[in-house]
């Protein structure tokens, strides 16, 4: 029986911070990133190329990764996407800003009613 899909928005920043996280784990290509991004997820995060290559044009010119040439597991040519030191710091900001705003939306969550 194949699973629903719902189509629910990330929350902003959450791209940024799945990419820097999963590339600070280990360089890779976007191609790659997604479909880890995806079988992570147990399919339930699927990034699409329109929202991915920008996001990683963004974070490049931001400075937070940089890129060089490589080469796929099929042998093709590919861009691989790396953290940089700027980037580490990044990441480790937006990951406290997370765990902050997810302790609280738990609270909420679990708040009794009056």
């Amino acid at each position: 029986m194949p699973k629903e899909r719902e189509s629910r928005d990330l929350f902003p920043g959450a791209l940024e911070l799945m990419i820097l996280q999963t590339l600070y784990r280990k360089p890779m290509h976007g191609y790659a990133l997604a479909q880890y991004i995806k079988a992570v997820s147990d399919e339930l995060l699927q990034i699409e190329e329109g929202s991915l290559y920008p996001a990683l044009q963004r974070m490049l010119k931001a400075g937070w990764l940089e890129s060089e040439r490589g080469m796929s597991a099929r042998n093709r040519p590919v861009r691989v996407f790396r953290v940089t030191v700027a980037g580490a710091k990044r990441l480790e900001a937006e990951m406290s800003s997370f765990e902050k705003m997810f302790a609280g939306i738990q609270r909420v969550l679990g708040a009794e009613t009056a």
